[in-house]
């Protein structure tokens, strides 16, 4: 069986995970965290956001949490950010979207965590490859990640 790349990536790293392949096509997180035996904030989502010409920055958000643009805008000191295209983000990472993974990526990418990530001790990120997701612990993710930042980036309700 093909090994995901982001997998590679971990074990090169020398970072402990789990490789989870869903036996059908998942369509929305909350099965993705069902069929994974997980809640849906233990599913990361990786978001690209285009912040300059060929600038972009990554933010990994737990599940459903909704990532503020003002927040992210102020964070970033920019007046202008937008998500990535389906093509950007292919280009940028060389992964699809529902694939993305912060690791094995082309080119070093600034990653932005939201705080919410590492509530969970064990969470579930892109691997690169449809239908696969690669788990480990939230500690492991930030380490490997050198030089991410853990910021408030999701909207509070009320």
């Amino acid at each position: 069986m093909e090994i995901p790349p982001v997998s590679i990536a971990l074990e090169k790293l020398g970072v402990p995970h789990k490789i989870f392949r869903h036996e059908n096509p998942v369509h929305s997180f909350e099965q993705a965290a069902s069929d994974r035996g997980q809640r849906p904030s233990q599913v990361v989502r990786s978001i690209l956001f285009r912040v300059a010409e060929d600038e972009f920055i990554m933010a990994l958000v737990a599940g459903p949490d909704q990532i503020s643009w003002k927040t992210l805008r102020k964070h970033l000191g920019r007046s202008r950010v937008s998500m990535a295209s389906e093509d950007e983000v292919l280009a940028v990472t060389g992964y699809r979207i529902g694939t993305v993974g912060p690791f094995g990526l082309p080119a070093p990418l600034k990653v932005l965590i939201d705080a919410g990530v590492m509530k969970e001790e064990e969470v579930s990120i892109g691997s690169g490859m449809r239908n696969t997701a690669v788990i480990l612990k939230s500690a492991d993710l930030h380490h490997a990640l050198k030089g991410a930042e853990v910021v408030e980036l999701v909207e509070k309700d009320g």
